[in-house]
């Protein structure tokens, strides 16, 4: 017998605040099954699993096969039977239960009709737009079986909506399961529906790569995650087409997820995609943005290079032979050379085997017509991982016209190897305004703007108009910001500068925080005011100009009301109060709680403000929010409150838990803070030695804790040796070296951008 847990793994029970109904949903991988029963768990172990659940008859009960009637037991009980399931690894069995509210349709499949759900707990039924949802999921199943040329082979497809969720969703074999966050309770922008849309497809694609045919062990973890990362792009970027959606999907990519890969890959703790996994802890560490987001960059550059129909053959054939099987990398690569005629070694030893980002720079000479006579590639490595790549690159070349417009005006494909690539093809073309390598974004590689071009774009970034060369543009200043070789002053300028001509609401999105970041980690602190004053201004008169109920809109609300500082109180506390409310704009409860936790940061209102707008709100989701809000206050006895609730109180469910270690620290807190490093550091040895709580806390709850509650707003010098003493002398888990060690890196890069601040 096992007990229920309430960390998101193994058996997750759950007590609905709203109406005290209960449900239960299983979260297993990577080895977590052997919370609810006995088994030889890891993933080439397969094996078929029939279950047997008794439940009260009310409930609905999910597993990896078709849903099924109860048969009555008496005493309101009934015996819920499932059919066996297909051959899996346990970490895809799934169980879910309780009063949950479904919706039953069916999916057409190349195997006949598939009995399908969606299903949510019975609180959120009004926000669950099913049918968006299965529209999404059939065009999924089209995509999928069309390009893999192999049928759905789980026999149904089920999808739950469940609370206090970890991840973003479980590729559980026919039972999906995904936060119930992606029911929106509030006004969202299309960039949260295409988000959401891509998720679901993810998860799709997982029932092929990793649920049929599996990973023998986790050391090809990115075999499932990076292949279903590129796969939902891929399948989004072909439904846009064929139903005109309206999404961009690889600019959302380039925007989102590959600065994600960029920056986990210029940390310390970076690692090859195709990393050694000698054990679990390792595993858990590695669901990383290289696994994710630079593995599914690499595969996009892989399908560039043997093409898209070459990629598709192989793939069909890897599923063909190894269905219900295990496999390593090798077994996927023999399959794509034979399909491509390729020798593909080399993608092996330098994209998969090897860490790190190469960084490329044009070097040229032009004559006195502005043409060029030579035009060079130079690809740069750091001494810590010096592999030098081949890179399928795209160059742009882009001339002003007399509106403003950047037009192309060459456009060449060259495979970049070594550390200088000459390009014959450019020589004697015109130069034009601006030199955009990566165009296309084609490769995985950080990009450095020749001067002239970086003039170009900053004085007329609008004139840029496709979307992936202005994710292209935007990711090279932004790099450059981290880096140290753009003041962020200057980058918030180019932000606010470039907005109301972005029509991508992923790249909007992502400026807005990037703003928001260079504006306070990245800049020195006695210029955050007069930055953040610029920052606040500029937002506002871009939400002024943003048209009425639009998605734009919607997002610079957001930004603004996360930016104010004292001057803005009576405007955030209007609009809570429907005062001078922007037209168009829904200040419903999404919005309303961004605004109590900005209001409750500046201590502006306290417990009692925050408690009002949980009884607007009494729902799970409110009071993680209300939790969230309430550590953020700026009084000794809140700050003590939040530090015992995230750091030793048990009973602590995981999302509050993470809503008040997010909420703790906030930059202009100093003098009530400054405890509170000493404290950090005596947390990472309670963590390390399992004592108290963190006993028996998971490692999500480990994981939670050890990044949002690192002191960031007082990152000094000093802070950081404190910390890098405090690793040399004690003997940290794993878990906490890894987690402390990227928290330093990105002080250290955080210290560096914030003297750049002070030179401009």
């Amino acid at each position: 017998m096992c007990r229920y847990s309430n960390s998101g793994e193994g058996l997750h029970r759950f007590v609905d605040p709203v109406d005290q109904r209960v449900y239960l949903y299983t979260q297993f991988e990577t080895a977590d099954a052997r919370r609810m029963f006995a088994n030889a768990e890891q993933p080439d172990q397969k094996a078929t699993f029939q279950l047997t659940v008794l439940a009260p008859s009310q409930w609905v009960v999910f597993t990896n096969a078709a849903s099924i009637q109860p048969t009555d037991i008496g005493d309101g009980f009934g015996r819920f039977e499932h059919a066996t399931t297909k051959k899996m690894s346990t970490y895809i069995t799934a169980l879910v239960a309780g009063e949950f509210h479904v919706e039953r349709s069916t999916i057409a499949s190349t195997s006949g009709d598939v009995p399908a759900s969606v299903a949510c707990r019975q609180s959120l039924a009004q926000h669950l737009d099913a049918e968006r949802i299965f529209a999404t999921t059939q065009y999924g199943f089209e995509v999928f079986e069309g390009t893999f040329g192999v049928p759905y082979a789980f026999g149904t497809y089920d999808q739950i909506f469940v609370p206090e969720f970890n991840a973003g969703a479980m590729e559980n074999a026919g039972c999906v399961t995904f936060r119930d966050e992606y029911l929106f309770r509030s006004r969202v922008t299309s960039r949260e529906m295409d988000a959401r849309d891509n998720t679901i497809l993810h998860e799709l694609a997982h029932m092929w790569f990793g649920d049929l045919v599996t990973m023998r062990w986790w050391d090809d973890l990115w075999l499932n995650e990076s292949f279903a990362e590129w796969a939902s792009h891929y399948a989004n970027d072909v439904i846009a087409e064929r139903y005109s959606t309206g999404a961009n999907p690889w600019a959302s990519f380039s925007n989102e997820r590959k600065a994600w890969a960029y920056l986990q890959d210029q940390l310390s703790t970076t690692h090859p995609i195709a990393a050694d996994m000698s054990d679990l802890e390792k595993v858990e560490q590695n669901f990383d943005g290289i696994t994710y987001a630079k593995g599914a960059s690499v595969l996009k550059l892989l399908v560039s290079v043997v093409g898209e129909k070459a990629f598709a053959e192989g793939v069909h054939e890897y599923f063909v032979k190894h269905s219900y099987g295990n496999t390593t990398l090798g077994d996927l690569l023999v399959e794509l050379e034979a399909a491509s005629g390729r020798d593909l070694s080399w993608y092996t030893s330098q994209w998969l085997e090897t860490a790190g980002v190469n960084t490329l720079t044009a070097d040229f000479d032009i004559d006195d017509e502005g043409r060029f006579t030579r035009f060079d590639v130079v690809q740069g490595a750091t001494d810590e991982y010096p592999t030098l790549r081949t890179h399928p690159l795209g160059i742009g070349l882009y001339a002003l016209d007399a509106d403003g417009k950047l037009n192309r005006t060459s456009y060449v494909e060259v495979d970049v190897m070594g550390e200088r690539t000459a390009v014959a093809a450019l020589v004697g073309v015109a130069k034009g305004d601006l030199v955009l390598l990566n165009d296309g974004d084609r490769t995985y590689a950080k990009i450095r703007l020749d001067d002239e071009s970086t003039r170009t774009l900053v004085d007329h970034f609008g004139g840029l108009t496709d979307p992936l060369a202005r994710a292209v543009a935007w990711t090279s200043f932004w790099e450059a910001t981290r880096d140290g070789e753009l003041a962020a002053q200057d980058y918030v300028s180019l932000v606010l500068a470039g907005l109301p001509t972005e029509e991508d609401m992923a790249a909007v999105s992502t400026l807005l925080g990037q703003a928001g970041s260079a504006a306070l980690s990245f800049t020195a602190p006695e210029l955050r005011d007069d930055l953040n004053a610029k920052l606040v201004t500029g937002l506002a008169k871009l939400l002024k100009a943003a048209e009425p109920g639009s998605d734009k809109q919607v997002l610079l609300a957001r930004a603004l009301i996360a930016s104010v500082r004292s001057g803005g109180v009576d405007l955030l506390t209007g609009w809570l109060n429907d005062e001078e409310v922007p037209a168009g704009l829904a200040i419903d409860t999404g919005m309303r709680w961004s605004i109590t936790s900005a209001l409750a940061k500046l201590g502006a209102i306290g417990h009692d403000e925050i408690g009002a707008e949980l009884d607007r709100d009494n729902t799970s989701a409110g009071a993680e929010s209300a939790a969230g809000a309430a550590a953020a206050l700026p009084d000794a006895d809140s700050k003590a409150q939040a530090w015992t609730l995230a750091t030793a109180d048990p009973d602590v469910p995981n999302e509050t838990h993470r809503a008040i270690c997010m909420g703790f620290w906030r930059y202009g807190q100093d003098e009530v803070l400054e405890p509170y490093p000493a404290a950090y550091l005596d947390l990472l040895g309670r963590i390390s030695r399992r004592e108290g709580i963190w006993e028996a806390k998971g490692y999500a709850a480990i994981g939670t804790a050890l990044r949002w509650l690192f002191p960031q707003p007082l990152v000094s010098d000093s802070l950081v040796a404190t910390v890098e003493a405090w690793l040399g002398d004690n003997e940290p888990s794993e878990q906490v070296r890894r987690a402390v060690n990227e928290r330093l890196d990105e002080a250290r890069r955080a210290l560096r951008a914030q003297e750049r601040s002070r030179q401009a």
